[in-house]
């Protein structure tokens, strides 16, 4: 049966002297004053159906502290299974007495499970931490906004079209071993697929390309043709595993038919798609297409990020669509003013979030100085009490570009590598708790 804290774990709490040693037992000892944290995690394992019957697993408190020793070292979960048996320090850190030590499906199986609303609660506490600390008392913030790319490569009509026939080949080789006896026919389309997606990307002239995505689209539809008749053939008393592969066709088959909308209106009607109507992956739908400025355009989901005087991110919110700065600053500002319980003294914020409007929201919302860093036609004097003021804001604002980097860099934060929406939303949020602790026990050294 599945346990929630690890007995007498105290005493195999060895740590290095090396700094990361030092960071990690401070991190350790800030998870043993909050023991209720092990509780959500716990409830987490139970809600995701991890069975607590049967050889005890790893306790929920382990849990917790692989998954943020997978952050903060960016690890695969077959590297953190081998660093948690040659490590001595990572080893006490996740609370792994004796000589056994977890395998990489156990780590993946009860590390997923752990939600997006445990992280974001995780990192509440953090910040609640830091406050009574006096390390981060929220009276002045910056606000800023960077994308995090989804798990998927650069995609195209012709390689979605390529990915669609690679799925449903995937789909029919289950149906025909689950069917058996030769009840499912069908034709293996699959180089003649690859050979029209790779005369796309090399046929130079709009008409020889047409004519390669009319033989494709010809492919993908007769492929949907073989699974229609496989479904039917299909018996669902003969095999509970034919509803899992109902279940499968029924998430792929309308995004299939989207890539093959999309592609029919762009190639042969030369229409323009809307990017909030666009698939653009089979495999991460909840993709969100994103440009920032001038710059590349990429695919993932757009966050807007609250930070301190002490670097702490405050805040993250993880938003749908591509939605205007301009439009988000006072969302965030009230986030973190029912979170505080009152506005911060000062704000500043990048330039895409300024407006009149915002500004004199801000102020009517308790902000005595609200900077923007590009003015955008509105006056120093308005923001600010001095112009002083205004470069002081305006340079701490800039700080909040190194905590980004550093995510980005050292967290994992420039690319989810967890499928799914909900998914996404928990690395995102595991990415700022590791992140936070790593600094809070830099700036509070126990």
């Amino acid at each position: 049966m599945r346990q929630q804290r690890t007995v007498q774990a105290s005493l195999f709490d060895v740590f290095a002297g090396h700094e990361i040693g030092r960071q990690l037992k401070a991190t350790s000892l800030w998870i043993d004053a909050h023991p209720e944290l092990v509780a959500r995690v716990a409830g987490d394992l139970r809600r995701c159906e991890v069975k607590d019957t049967g050889r005890q697993g790893l306790t929920a408190e382990s849990v917790l502290r692989c998954a943020l020793l997978k952050q903060h070292r960016q690890l695969s979960y077959e590297e953190l299974a081998f660093h948690l048996e040659d490590s001595a320090s990572f080893r006490a850190f996740a609370r792994l007495a004796g000589s056994g030590a977890p395998k990489k499906s156990g780590l993946h199986s009860t590390i997923s499970a752990i939600r997006a609303e445990t992280w974001e609660a995780i990192n509440r506490v953090v910040i609640e931490s830091a406050r009574r600390g006096k390390v981060e008392p929220g009276d002045v913030i910056r606000v800023d906004s960077t994308v995090t790319a989804a798990l998927m490569h650069e995609p195209s009509d012709s390689s979605l079209l390529w990915d669609a026939v690679r799925v449903m080949a995937r789909l029919l080789k289950a149906a025909q071993a689950l069917a058996g006896d030769g009840k499912i026919v069908w034709r293996d389309r699959r180089r003649a697929a690859k050979m029209r997606a790779y005369a796309i990307q090399y046929t130079r002239g709009r008409p020889g390309r047409v004519q390669h995505y009319r033989a494709l689209i010809k492919i993908v539809r007769a492929m949907l043709a073989d699974l229609e008749a496989a479904q039917i053939k299909l018996e669902p008393a003969a095999n509970p595993m034919v509803e899992v592969w109902r279940a499968a066709l029924a998430h792929y088959r309308p995004l299939i038919g989207q890539v093959l909308a999309q592609t029919e209106r762009r190639v042969f009607g030369g229409q323009s798609v809307a990017a909030g109507e666009k698939i653009v992956s089979l495999f991460e739908p909840h993709a969100d297409i994103i440009r920032k400025g001038g710059r590349d355009v990429e695919y993932g989901h757009k966050i807007n990020l609250t930070s301190g005087k002490s670097g702490l991110i405050l805040d993250v919110v993880i938003e749908a669509g591509n939605p205007a700065d301009s439009d988000r600053f006072l969302p965030m500002l009230e986030r973190h003013i029912a979170a505080y319980g009152r506005a911060p003294r000062q704000a500043v914020a990048d330039g895409g979030y300024a407006s009149g409007a915002n500004l004199q929201q801000a102020k009517a919302l308790g902000v005595r100085d609200m900077a923007f860093h590009k003015k955008v036609g509105l006056r120093i004097e308005d923001m600010v009490r001095s112009r002083w003021v205004y470069r002081k804001l305006r340079n701490f604002r800039a700080g909040i570009e190194a905590g980004i980097s550093c995510l980005k860099r050292a967290y994992g934060l420039s690319r989810c590598t967890w499928r799914g929406l909900d998914h996404f939303r928990a690395y995102v949020w595991s990415s700022v708790v590791a992140y936070n602790l790593t600094l809070l026990a830099r700036l509070k050294p126990s």
